[in-house]
């Protein structure tokens, strides 16, 4: 494999860097606050699937202990 001079490597990444699509401020922002309610879905998910294990067990532990 050739390698590349330290110039064309750098205007190589700039050629490269100006085709890149980068998302708008709306995009962004839309983006975060689903990441952020996939978050709290997630967590309420699993904290009802604690609450009904921990419930299961307690109820089992509570017939034998």
């Amino acid at each position: 494999m050739a390698r590349t001079n330290p110039l064309q490597f750098v205007q190589q990444v700039r050629s490269e860097v100006s085709k890149v699509v980068w998302p708008t401020r709306r995009e962004v922002l839309l983006t975060t606050v689903m990441v952020f309610i996939m978050a709290a879905l997630t967590a309420v998910f699993f904290a009802l699937v604690d609450l009904g294990i921990r419930s299961g067990l307690q109820a089992v532990l509570s017939i034998f202990g």
